[in-house]
């Protein structure tokens, strides 16, 4: 794994891109039962990458046992603090405008 993250790094840095590693996390994915098998120790090569439980990519969340349940909360929280917004200024807001905001 060390081997392919300095390649990536390589190919990265030829293309002027940088990886940051305070960015990039290692998704070791595998059934629940299987988990206690996988390396924690982090990927050592130019840049120290950790092994990561959840990533996040184009607002997606996808977790090491691919169960979704970390995107589906992230989903509900967002959807709930936004219900908690619009309940804030509901007073504000005309009885047309609401069903517009709401969508």
């Amino acid at each position: 794994m060390s081997v392919r993250v300095d390649e990536m790094s390589l190919w990265m840095a030829s293309n002027r891109l940088l990886l940051n590693p305070a960015k990039t996390g290692v998704l070791w994915c595998s059934s629940a039962r299987r988990q206690h098998q996988i390396p924690t120790g982090s990927v050592r090569s130019g840049k120290s990458v950790v092994p990561v439980s959840v990533v996040r990519d184009l607002w997606v969340y996808i977790d090491a046992d691919l169960t979704m349940s970390s995107h589906i909360t992230a989903t509900v929280r967002a959807c709930f603090a936004a219900l908690r917004q619009i309940y804030s200024v509901r007073c504000s807001l005309t009885r047309e405008s609401l069903p517009t905001l709401l969508r």
